[in-house]
């Protein structure tokens, strides 16, 4: 009777154990990041760009926002840029802007970048990873489309074509 209890007890402290583990370990390695999904307002944020100009996310109201994060040592970033330049210059008097987000790189490396490939739209660089992180943002390049209200319409993540540069700016014309 005694070691029939006794293995009862052992048991219930094995399974009470592994419970506590388990626990522990999928709170210690969850993914902390909240990602924006499709149909929410878009977190607000402030940068500043290359030429010390403030771009609020909220100040866009009323405008469609193609928001666009990359890095210069990201070939797909690289590919898409001109497509995204192309098609800023249609768009900007249409109510759709671009704001580009480059994500923790040295302020050198980003213009000589941006001078090279003549890109004309704001380009802003999140030294801290702050936006990345409230966006969620796991991989390169990384496009979120924004309506005229703030709304998230769309998220997403890989090389885009001009084509689908266009069909985005169309999708968040006002």
């Amino acid at each position: 009777m005694k070691k029939r209890r006794l293995v009862i007890r052992t048991l219930i402290l094995v399974v009470l154990g592994v419970a506590v583990a388990y626990s522990l370990y999928a709170n210690l390695t969850k993914d902390n990041k909240q990602k924006v999904a499709v149909g929410d307002t878009a977190p607000d944020f402030a940068l500043v760009d290359m030429q010390g100009n403030k771009h609020r996310l909220s100040e866009y109201r009323g405008q469609g926002v193609f928001l666009n994060f990359w890095g210069t040592w990201c070939p797909p970033c690289k590919k898409e840029m001109p497509y995204i330049n192309n098609q800023y210059l249609q768009y900007k008097d249409k109510g759709v802007q671009v704001l580009s987000v480059d994500i923790q790189e040295p302020e050198l490396a980003v213009n000589q970048f941006a001078e090279r490939l003549g890109l004309d739209f704001p380009i802003m660089i999140d030294t801290e990873k702050e936006v990345m992180n409230v966006y969620g943002i796991d991989l390169l390049p990384a496009t979120f489309l924004v309506d005229k209200n703030g709304k998230v319409v769309k998220y997403y993540t890989g090389e885009l074509t001009e084509n689908k540069v266009k069909d985005f700016m169309e999708q968040i014309k006002p």
